[in-house]
């Protein structure tokens, strides 16, 4: 899933995916954060939205944020589609979990792999920690 995530960061002729809520991508996923989220997780196309990821039981299902691991989803889903996110967790940056490195798809950039605090200890609290049921536990 992480390989997979991490192929458009490079996928536009060596550039990121450029992000679209109305585009989809030569692989028929949806350009925007929940589509390149469903492409990683070989979901169908053209991908679910980011409720869809957080509320679907057949997906995904809630854990603790010190249960996160490779491939775990941060999902904001409040607020409309132009406030809600999702990122995928790679790993921790630290022993004191004080941020952590994510793939996203995001606006004005693309698909990018950088450091992020979203839903940790003063970072953006709507953020919720879920594991893709495909993983198991």
């Amino acid at each position: 899933m992480l390989a997979r995530a991490a192929s458009w960061l490079t996928a536009d002729n060596g550039a990121p995916v450029p992000y679209s809520q109305d585009k989809v991508w030569k692989d028929g996923y949806r350009q925007d954060c929940s589509g390149y989220v469903s492409m990683a997780l070989r979901l169908p196309t053209p991908g679910t939205n980011t409720v869809g990821l957080a509320t679907d039981r057949g997906l995904t299902r809630p854990i603790a944020l010190g249960e996160l691991k490779g491939g775990d989803l941060l999902v904001d889903a409040t607020g409309d589609n132009n406030n809600r996110h999702v990122v995928i967790f790679e790993k921790w940056n630290d022993a004191a979990h004080s941020s952590y490195t994510a793939f996203e798809q995001r606006g004005g950039h693309g698909t990018d792999h950088r450091s992020l605090t979203y839903g940790l200890p003063g970072g953006d609290a709507e953020f919720m920690p879920y594991r893709p049921v495909a993983f198991g536990d």
